[in-house]
């Protein structure tokens, strides 16, 4: 039996697709508030209502010990995917409460009932950027100014999946770059989807790693009832700059292509626009400093580990950014109302 947390997200639902094809059987925690749309509109793309409907939910929360304790009773595998993702500075507390103490109970607990191994989602965030250098495994996490508040959250999160395994506990970590997939567009990387429907206008000079969240669930269950334990695996299909991605996704969408390129200056300007904006209406920023100094740089990432270890072969992003935009365009009438 496996226990599986975070099976409400986007990756999640994948990952509680991707074993109910596979016929293993499996516990999914859920918090009593929480809504299952985006995990029912990932097995409704996929013609699985059938199967959604006889997941086996159990009810708790990462930060309540005792119905972790409760919960993992029979189960010998672990995946740990529940976490936090923003980039607003308000949202700090609940980012340590999410990501950090929650990995570190996540931990504990599997330590406490000797489960046989654990698959953790980390973040590329996680890892180190070395100048001129194609980012691996082995490069390490630097501090600095430019860390956002989720890449440290997620940094020291990992390092309680690396204290558990010092502890006995064995594990994987997947570090997987910006994910795509089909869920709710006014939230994580899918927003992307969203901006350019409604139409972007601008576009950055950086770049990133990008991957498909069907071969981020794969990738996870393969490596945790595989021989390998006590080591991670950048999980990413292709490095491009966002500008080439942005102009696959208009296309798709039949949309204009964003033309104005985005300088230093205006970068500082539209970060505290939006600034403005979110104090205005009470909603948070579409774009805060942090993602705009990140989305002027380029950064890139070697999935040559996982690829020769696992034999792994990755979705081609063309296809992937195809099968989406269709997945927003047609599965849901109108993504505009999404």
């Amino acid at each position: 039996m496996i226990f599986i947390t975070g099976g409400t997200g986007l990756v999640g639902a994948h990952i509680l697709l991707n074993l109910t094809k596979k016929g293993k059987p499996f516990k999914a925690l859920r918090r009593n508030t929480s809504s299952l749309r985006i995990c029912e509109g990932v097995f409704s793309y996929y013609n699985e209502l059938a199967s959604f409907s006889k997941i086996n939910w159990v009810y708790g929360d990462i930060n309540d010990i005792s119905s972790l304790e409760e919960n993992i009773k029979g189960c010998d595998y672990i995946i740990h995917s529940a976490g936090f993702v923003s980039f607003c500075s308000s949202d700090l507390d609940l980012l340590r409460k999410i990501n950090i103490e929650g990995t570190a109970n996540v931990m504990n607990v599997s330590l406490s009932s000797r489960v046989k191994k654990l698959a953790y989602v980390s973040s590329v965030a996680t890892l180190g950027v070395n100048h001129n250098e194609i980012t691996s495994e082995k490069s390490n996490f630097m501090f600095s100014d430019s860390n956002t508040n989720y890449a440290l959250t997620k940094y020291y999160a990992e390092q309680e999946v690396w204290r558990a395994i010092a502890e006995g506990l064995d594990a994987v970590i997947i570090n997987p770059s910006v994910i795509l997939g089909p869920g709710d567009w006014s939230k994580g990387s899918s927003q992307i989807f969203e901006k350019i429907y409604n139409g972007l206008h601008f576009y950055t000079t950086g770049g990133t790693g990008y991957v498909d969240v069907e071969d981020v669930a794969e990738s996870l269950v393969r490596l945790l009832f595989s021989d390998i334990k006590n080591e991670r695996f950048i999980v990413s299909s292709q490095n491009v700059k966002h500008r080439y991605l942005f102009d696959m996704i208009a296309d798709e969408f039949s949309k204009p292509k964003a033309s104005i390129k985005v300088t230093p200056f205006l970068k500082e300007l539209a970060w505290r626009g939006e600034l403005i904006k979110s104090f205005l209406t009470g909603r948070k920023p579409l774009l805060t400093k942090e993602t705009a100094m990140n989305a002027m740089k380029t950064r890139e990432y070697s999935n040559k580990k996982i690829s020769q270890q696992l034999n792994f072969v990755f979705k081609d992003l063309h296809l992937t950014v195809k099968k989406y935009c269709n997945w927003y365009i047609n599965h849901i009438g109108n993504p505009s109302q999404h």
